[in-house]
């Protein structure tokens, strides 16, 4: 498959041809040279492909399992907002040492609490901490310390998502 093909030309507003990769995918092998395209050098590739991964493994998380450690490094290495708010949603579908759970905790917290950063960046941050509890429950108290604090924003985004979640039992 072609996939860097697929996914290049035009701007960052739009999607391309996402869906018709989703749509390619249906195996490792496939889904292996999909995710090699998060290192890409274009943008636009990185993020219709973050896009693609995001959504495939909604309902096939397994095929992340074997790119944990990437995607981890890749997550201290990211700087575009395209590429943290998907990676934002992709974290919790790992299983998670203690360790590596304390490392994404806090960058989740970091992109959460930056004022300077995307909105979309912070509101799927906010998700991905919410999505990280059932790892490790103890990590509540301070979860429901961001949500206050993100509230006193007052940024209808973030307190959308944080009504949303709240009506979700955790």
């Amino acid at each position: 498959m072609n996939f860097e093909k697929l996914l290049s030309g035009g701007d960052l507003r739009k999607t391309g041809n996402v869906n018709q990769v989703i749509g390619l995918v249906n195996n490792q092998a496939n889904f292996d040279q999909l995710l090699k395209l998060l290192f890409h050098t274009d943008r636009s590739i990185i993020m219709r492909a973050a896009d693609a991964i995001e959504k495939i493994t909604r309902t096939k998380p397994v095929y992340l399992r074997k790119h944990k450690s990437s995607i981890l490094q890749l997550c201290d290495k990211a700087h575009d907002k395209e590429l943290k708010w998907h990676l934002a949603l992709l974290i919790p579908r790992f299983t998670l040492s203690i360790n590596e759970t304390e490392k994404v905790w806090a960058l989740l917290m970091h992109w959460a609490m930056q004022k300077n950063e995307s909105k979309i960046v912070r509101v799927n941050s906010v998700q991905g901490l919410f999505n990280l509890l059932p790892q490790n429950a103890a990590l509540t108290g301070d979860f429901n310390l961001l949500l206050k604090t993100l509230e006193a924003e007052n940024i209808p985004s973030l307190n959308a998502r944080i009504k949303r979640l709240r009506g979700i039992q955790f």
